[in-house]
């Protein structure tokens, strides 16, 4: 503990956001650059290095939080990089996307506002890449056997990046035509630039990992030829069945699923479109779901010049401090304002949609809801509150079921699945077929970006001892594990 009154002599500070009417005019992140820089030593000398550190048991990757934070105390980049490095393969992916379950066990949140964990983080890695400390590690030897990885989210990629530092020959294969699933294409811009991920994938290149885009395995290519090429494979193809809203009205035009809406945002600042197929500009848009996903449909509709933006959730709204039932270190809900939601638009908790009022011409104009409340544990509209608000584009962004079943990747592989739909898994991550794996949400639902890492590597370690008959690899968790913190 390099400062033992750093946390008495330093109130918590955070990065500052860019004014939104200047990020509202491009798709940068809202951060101001190099705003940490000159804060996060003192915040880093606010981390008490506790005799037990709940941190670490928040973070399903158990990062070495205490070590990292007196790194950076001391300004020592290199080497807080490595301890870093030690538990993350992409801490610039966690420390800007991440919810930071590790700040709400944080031992000094019990009675002041926590150590800002996340900000160190992403203060670490960014400082490392400028400084020349993150470089290729390329296996001494080579083990002899291959590994195919379904798809190139944060799960397959830390389980690619692993498997091939253990000396194995990795092909990951992604549907899509570039790497980084939804970080790719679900992640806005706004929240995390495509230049963190670019970066991420020529050290996997240099390292020996091989990318096939384009091939979606059940359809491009078949299941069991696959495994046939392959010693094992890793199945990281994430929970993309998105939850539908099945009301009347539902198949009018401008109503989407988030995840038809985002990619195309993306899209665009990627170069492939001068203007997005489906876009908000000039329209007044509602988004059904109060999550984060929801959250990046605002942000974006922002940028697009949207005439108005509405955001619905069935549930009441969180209060802003701890429930009783949430007591420390548990992950609280709490009422949370993203970079999105201060840039505009309204809030609307504890309604449920009725039905969607078109235009003569099958557009979507209106959408109709009613307030909603608990009666005996259960939902209840409330009579008299129905109302319409305008809808001229509507985003689903309601969470997602479970993996795709659609294009044949679990019945070809013969894959059993779990009492909640996901593709069932043993102690070491391998599923019911020899030499198959499963990582991140496809096994386990939908989840956090940490939680896939976690699961990537964990996977990584099973598939590793299956090919080799033993691993040092590190397993940060158990595939029973669903708990945030302790």
């Amino acid at each position: 503990m390099a400062d033992p009154k750093g946390f008495l002599n330093h109130g918590r500070e955070v990065a500052k956001s860019r004014p939104v009417d200047v990020r509202l005019k491009d798709w940068n992140e809202v951060y101001v650059p190099g705003s940490l820089l000159p804060i996060i030593s003192k915040q880093a000398s606010r981390c008490m290095d506790c005799g037990i550190p709940f941190c670490h048991n928040g973070c399903p990757l158990g990062n070495l939080i205490p070590e990292w934070n007196d790194y950076a105390y001391r300004e020592d980049w290199a080497a807080a990089s490595e301890r870093l490095h030690a538990t993350n393969n992409f801490p610039e992916f966690t420390g800007r996307l991440c919810p930071a379950p590790c700040e709400s066990a944080c031992v000094l949140g019990i009675n002041q506002p926590a150590v800002t964990i996340k900000n160190v983080e992403v203060s670490i890695i960014d400082k490392a890449w400028d400084g020349g400390d993150v470089a290729p590690q390329i296996p001494e030897r080579l083990s002899g056997k291959t590994v195919a990885v379904i798809g190139s989210g944060p799960a397959g990629l830390a389980a690619a990046q692993q498997l091939t530092r253990a000396g194995h020959t990795v092909a990951v294969y992604e549907r899509a035509d570039r790497v980084g699933g939804l970080l790719r294409y679900g992640i806005p811009e706004f929240k995390m630039e495509k230049r963190h991920i670019n970066r991420r994938i020529e050290q996997m290149r240099a390292e020996g990992t091989r990318f096939r885009t384009g091939v979606e395995i059940g359809r491009d290519l078949k299941a069991t030829d696959l495994k046939k090429r392959y010693d094992a494979v890793v199945i990281a193809a994430g929970a993309t069945t998105a939850r539908d809203l099945p009301v009347p009205g539902r198949e009018l035009n401008g109503i989407h699923q988030a995840m038809e809406y985002l990619p195309l945002a993306n899209k665009v600042q990627e170069g492939d479109f001068v203007a997005p197929p489906i876009t908000a500009e000039g329209k007044h848009v509602v988004v059904i779901g109060g999550g984060d996903t929801g959250a990046d449909c605002v942000g974006t509709a922002h940028r697009q010049g949207a005439a108005s933006v509405t955001q619905l959730e069935i549930m009441p709204k969180p209060g802003e401090d701890r429930a009783p039932n949430q007591p420390w270190p548990t992950f609280p809900m709490l009422y949370k304002v993203t970079s999105a939601h201060e840039e505009g638009g309204e809030r609307v908790y504890s309604v449920s949609t009725t039905h969607f009022e078109g235009d003569e011409d099958g557009n979507v104009q209106w959408l109709h809801l009613v307030e909603v409340e608990f009666v005996d544990g259960k939902l209840t509209q409330k009579p008299g509150t129905e109302r319409k608000i305008p809808a001229q584009l509507v985003t689903l962004a309601m969470g997602f079921t479970g993996t795709d079943r659609e294009n044949g990747l679990v019945e070809q592989f013969g894959l059993e699945l779990d009492e909640r739909g996901n593709i069932a898994r043993d102690a070491d991550f391998q599923t019911n077929v020899p030499g198959v794996f499963v990582a991140g949400d496809a096994g386990r639902g939908q989840s956090l970006i940490v939680w896939a890492i976690a699961e990537g590597r964990s996977a990584a370690r099973g598939c590793d001892r299956f090919l080799t008959g033993a691993s040092d690899l590190p397993a940060p968790i158990k595939p029973t594990d669903r708990s945030l913190t302790v």
